[in-house]
């Protein structure tokens, strides 16, 4: 644990470093972000801000986990792969969202097909490689559910990248909610004397909060789609690879909430005939329609995802 907590600062530092310079280039290069028409008019002045600072948590986590936790633990290609693979993903959606736009991109359907085919090979590679065919539940132990694995694993692959990109909406939320639930399920992994999924989830955490350094309010960068999608997928990734991924509703249930807020809004409006449960939705933004401010919105979801990742740890104890 001690190695695990000291590469993530070491990560933390590799990410604040290097973010000054990465902000000066994407300026240079015009990598800066569009925002929403339909968005809140406050979110109007973060037009032209750096994105794609998904690129500095990538990046970081690549260079650490290739020199101290790659050697003799050839299982954290798996997350690994699955955070560059993604994040590829999210850099040809986030190219449709420049300010200027470049008329290039992904359309929604490419975006799921590479993202299912990404949830599919993490879960072929778990259940055929590492033998994982079985899930955790609380106070029962393993109950193996043979190839229903497969399915499951898939969409909870998809599922956590695009709640995570939902989160995505203000300075500091997704990334500050990702490093606490990486925490979490480094913990769990510990319990269970999985050293290098720890070592592996305190580098995404380091990574994550020097990012944030950037990301603070007002934020400098911006993580996109980049950033979004390739922490959300391989926070499944690494759940799935500590077997309570039953617990990843519970230790991300910011995620949960801001998927299921989008999800009922949606459908709401449809079948109502364009009435509306929220003033907007995903959630964060209808709280800021009701009068919080943008840094009271992300302290206190927050606040949630730091109990819910204790109450996760809690039920991986019990």
């Amino acid at each position: 644990m001690i190695y695990s907590l000291l590469v993530g600062v070491v990560t933390f530092g590799v990410a604040l470093v290097a973010g000054r310079p990465l902000i000066a280039l994407f300026h240079r290069w015009g990598v800066l972000k569009g925002v929403r028409v339909d968005g809140p008019e406050s979110h109007l002045t973060k037009m032209g801000t750096p994105t794609m600072g998904g690129i500095l948590i990538i990046g970081s986590v690549v260079m650490v986990t290739v020199v101290a936790n790659l050697v003799g633990r050839l299982s954290m290609l798996l997350p690994l792969g699955v955070m560059v693979g993604v994040g590829l993903i999210g850099v040809t959606d986030d190219l449709r969202t420049l300010k200027g736009g470049f008329g290039v991109g992904l359309s929604p359907r490419l975006k799921m097909a590479g993202l299912l085919s990404v949830g599919l090979a993490v879960a072929l590679v778990l259940h055929y490689f590492f033998q994982a065919r079985s899930i955790y539940i609380p106070s029962l132990g393993k109950l193996d559910i043979g190839l229903w694995y497969l399915p499951v694993a898939t969409l909870a692959v998809v599922g956590t990248a695009n709640a995570v990109n939902l989160t995505d909406g203000l300075d500091t939320l997704a990334g500050g909610t990702v490093a606490v639930a990486f925490a979490a399920y480094g913990i769990i992994a510990f319990l269970q004397e999985q050293a290098y999924v720890v070592t592996f989830s305190f580098t995404v955490v380091g990574a994550t909060l020097g990012f944030l350094w950037y990301n603070s309010h007002p934020a400098q960068l911006f993580m996109g789609d980049t950033g979004s999608l390739a922490l959300g997928a391989t926070l499944a990734t690494v759940a799935l690879m500590t077997g309570h991924w039953l617990l990843l509703p519970v230790v991300g249930t910011v995620f949960v909430a801001e998927a299921l807020s989008d999800i009922l809004q949606v459908g709401y409006f449809k079948l109502s005939g364009g009435n509306r449960i929220l003033r907007m939705a995903p959630l964060h933004h209808h709280f800021e329609l009701v009068g919080w401010s943008e840094p009271q919105v992300t302290m206190r979801f927050w606040l949630v995802g730091m109990m819910a990742a204790m109450v996760g740890v809690a039920l991986a104890l019990w």
